[in-house]
């Protein structure tokens, strides 16, 4: 599976970075999960309906982080990415915390995602 990142995806870690020091290791095994497991599996993600794209837009909302000790899945974190199924990628899209932002940036996903 390649993995390809949205440059508004990377800012968006770096942001999250400062506040959860494990994230990049959390991120590597997301990618090694999502390598093998790309579609979403309810009740850890599910597709992103409604948005004018041909490509599956996928939003994980159980994801381990480990410097969000105890509370196992259920950290707040959310990812969202396209899956290509043909082309073997995926696009990481979005990524933020519940706490700090209700829904994803939807502009985003249509601006980038044909």
């Amino acid at each position: 599976m390649k993995f390809e990142h949205l440059p508004e995806f990377d800012k968006d870690l770096k942001q999250l970075n400062k506040k959860y020091l494990s994230l990049q290791d959390d991120l590597i095994v997301l990618k090694q999960i999502l390598t093998y497991l790309p579609q979403e599996r309810v009740p850890f993600s599910f597709r992103i309906n409604h948005i004018p794209v041909k490509t599956p837009i996928i939003k994980i909302k159980k994801i381990a982080c480990k410097s969000l000790k105890g509370r196992g899945v259920n950290t707040g974190l959310r990812l969202i990415y396209a899956y290509f199924e043909l082309e073997h990628k995926i696009i990481l899209i979005e990524l933020y915390h519940k706490n700090e932002k209700s829904t994803e940036d939807r502009i985003r996903i249509i601006k980038n995602i044909p």
